[in-house]
């Protein structure tokens, strides 16, 4: 018994040396990897945590079973990081990883910036996402991102305090929203809207053009200058000119504002903000709910909303003893635990295709209503000429928005700036 005790022993010190020496060495080894998030520090989600900090603590949580590794995660707006990215990355001082949006990955991948993630993972990890999470990224036969969640994506969301049942179409959006504008308190303007978005977003013009039949690119090129475009932009201006059911000035801040206030019926927002609608303070005010956008009556199409996601993407220029540490932070943090983390505190769909069938996404009324308006979306056009499309529709949208253009002289401006833009962009 003795004898057989003194090799349990043995046995023992030699497995928790094999354990020790390999951490050891790896301990030994420090490194930082540096993180660039498009994640901001502001709204948090359900459990009182913004994406930003719960990207930090997930970090933390790595760094405890990685030791010697340390990450410095910076934030950026989508624009800046992109501009920022593009500037540091030339100059061989950018990041380790990026946390950001599909559209990121044309003009990266044009600029040979990131890597394909087939070179980093296998095909057989790569088919655990959801087609539609890997088809956003898609460019010349690769896959650029690994996507932490699919969507972000525009919808209808209604305060059942102010309106019952959400509208079907744009006849009944327009009719519903005069009735639903008011000015509660007789000083001449409306206290309460029909209907708030950030009426000179590109991004939040989108699914009316889809609605009426166009689309910003027929593959690489521009398609501004058409009937669709000329007549969602009269549609849209005629929300607000017209019919008077949107705010005269209103960018994203102000009509979040609003319905948050329980001064607005009816907002277009993203999957990203749900969250911060069901907050206990905000649901004082808000009695959630969810729908499609309305169908457009002139035509019979639902209104796409540009769908994507969230997604890692790998910098060319990283270097092989990092990326292996990088690769290990990706699965962990696409890990269907996580995933469900994302969807539980922010309404984020997860990417996974295993963790789309969990309950959490088939019992929740919300996370349907979600799903089922991504579901008439088109995904976001990647290639870079996509860039060129949103800076010319801006300005002209403006214009039209500030009643100072006319939305046939509108679409004209925008396809010929965006022509002139993609010439530029190819020299």
């Amino acid at each position: 018994m003795k004898m057989k005790r003194v090799f349990v022993r043995m046995l023992v010190s030699m497995l928790l040396l094999a354990m020790i020496v390999p951490l050891s060495a790896f301990a030994q080894k420090k490194m930082t990897i540096t993180l660039w998030t498009k994640e901001g520090e502001g709204e948090e989600g359900l459990g009182g945590e913004t994406i930003y900090g719960e990207i930090v603590n997930l970090t933390k949580k790595f760094s405890q079973t990685h030791p010697g590794v340390e990450f410095e995660v910076v934030s950026y707006g989508v624009e800046d990081l992109r501009q920022n990215f593009q500037s540091a990355a030339f100059a061989g001082a950018g990041p380790d990883l990026l946390w950001t949006v599909s559209d990121h990955a044309g003009p990266f991948e044009a600029m040979k910036l990131i890597k394909p993630v087939d070179e980093v993972f296998d095909k057989a990890y790569i088919d655990k996402f959801v087609k539609p999470g890997i088809e956003a990224v898609e460019l010349g036969g690769k896959v650029w991102g690994v996507p932490l969640n699919v969507g972000n994506h525009l919808m209808l969301i209604y305060n059942k305090n102010l309106i019952a049942n959400p509208p079907k179409d744009t006849d009944e959006l327009i009719k519903v929203g005069m009735e639903l504008t008011k000015d509660l308190d007789g000083d001449g303007k409306p206290d309460q809207y029909g209907l708030v978005y950030n009426l000179n977003e590109p991004f939040f013009f989108a699914p009316w053009l889809g609605g009426f039949g166009g689309w910003p690119l027929d593959g690489t090129e521009p398609t501004l200058n058409t009937p669709a475009m000329v007549n969602a932009l009269q549609f849209v201006q005629d929300l607000k000119f017209k019919h008077k059911i949107v705010p005269m000035e209103c960018d994203y801040d102000a009509a979040d504002s609003l319905f948050k206030e329980g001064k607005a019926a009816m907002i277009v927002n993203g999957d990203w903000s749900l969250s911060s609608y069901l907050t206990d303070e905000v649901k004082k005010k808000v009695d959630l709910g969810i729908a499609r956008i309305p169908k457009v009556t002139e035509t019979g199409l639902w209104p796409s909303p540009m769908t994507s996601g969230i997604y890692f993407m790998f910098p060319e220029y990283v270097s092989d003893d990092k990326i292996e540490v990088i690769k290990d932070f990706v699965e962990y943090v696409c890990s269907e635990e996580v995933q469900l983390m994302f969807l539980e505190a922010h309404m984020r769909l997860p990417a996974l295709e295993e963790a789309l069938t969990n309950p959490l996404v088939t019992n929740d009324p919300i996370i349907k209503g979600s799903s089922d308006q991504m579901v008439v979306g088109k995904p976001m056009p990647t290639v870079p000429e996509m860039r060129a499309a949103w800076d010319a529709i801006r300005p002209n949208q403006e214009a039209v928005m500030a009643g100072k253009a006319k939305p046939e002289d509108a679409a004209k401006a925008m396809q010929e700036a965006c022509e002139n833009l993609i010439r530029e962009m190819k020299k």
